[in-house]
């Protein structure tokens, strides 16, 4: 699944239509996570990208109209910029063509995105944004926020971080990465972190993120950039699907934790 850097690099190779004005749009699928709103079209016909921006995974494109069109990538969604000539593929399942020839389409084989558009005033109050956590990159995220929300939780640090409604942006990859190179165990329940793992943590979550977003991501399934260049960041993946391999002389182990592999190196990861 796209994740924080996916989307942020997603946004970035966006900006080619910023200022552009929406002269069709073509919609090949009725449904893709839920439902595609019967106005989208409406909506969306001779309106301007003014902004593009993210909220956690989501990206946000806002019109001119004062509309936002909201896109959730899912499991394999992506979003990419085209050329007129371009050849539908058959998981194309939403196409933006704007007057000056370039065109977005959002390709999602297996259909676990979604998109929405609402009133730019009312965004916040979708609850899909409302019940958002802190941004794992904003300056809010600090270490009195994290310890009052996980100072009483029974619930592993590793599922806390992948909790949005705790932290937004994290998801099952990053997490293992963060918590490697903050040294702290995944099974460490959030009650037993001390301040400072809590402030080692936070520390690993801005250095592995922006570090991926430098990269351009990570590829490691369907993910592309929207000009169709693979991220690279899983190259410096330390135990991410490393199972079996050594970091000096320890050993990296999978384990499943609430149904998702956690990768990890118990001797260096011993909370110290």
């Amino acid at each position: 699944m796209p994740e924080l850097p996916e989307v942020e690099t997603t946004i970035k190779g966006l900006e080619i239509v910023r200022n552009q004005k929406i002269n069709k749009v073509n919609i090949h699928t009725n449904k893709l996570r839920f439902k595609i709103p019967n106005s989208l079209k409406k909506k969306l016909l001779n309106s301007k990208i003014s902004n593009i921006r993210r909220i956690a995974k989501y990206i946000i494109l806002d019109l001119d109209n004062h509309y936002s069109l909201i896109i959730h990538l899912g499991m394999s969604g992506r979003l990419k910029i085209d050329q007129f000539d371009f050849t539908r593929d058959k998981h194309d399942h939403f196409i933006v063509v704007f007057y000056n020839k370039k065109i977005l389409t959002f390709n999602d084989p297996r259909k676990f995105g979604f998109i929405d558009i609402v009133k730019t005033i009312s965004l916040m109050k979708k609850n899909y944004i409302l019940n958002l956590g802190i941004d794992a990159l904003s300056k809010k995220l600090n270490s009195k926020y994290l310890d009052k929300k996980v100072s009483r939780s029974e619930v592993p640090i590793k599922q806390i971080l992948l909790n949005q409604k705790i932290i937004s942006g994290i998801g099952n990859i990053y997490a293992s990465e963060i918590l490697f190179d903050a040294k702290i165990s995944p099974l460490t329940s959030g009650k037993d972190l001390k301040i400072s793992h809590i402030i080692k943590l936070i520390f690993s979550i801005r250095k592995i993120l922006k570090k991926a977003i430098m990269h351009g991501g990570s590829s490691i399934r369907d993910y592309r950039s929207s000009d169709g260049t693979l991220g690279n960041f899983q190259s410096n993946f330390k135990v991410y699907g490393k199972e079996g391999m050594f970091i000096g002389k320890y050993r990296v182990i999978k384990i499943v934790q609430y149904g998702r592999s956690t990768f990890y190196v118990p001797n260096i990861q011993n909370n110290k």
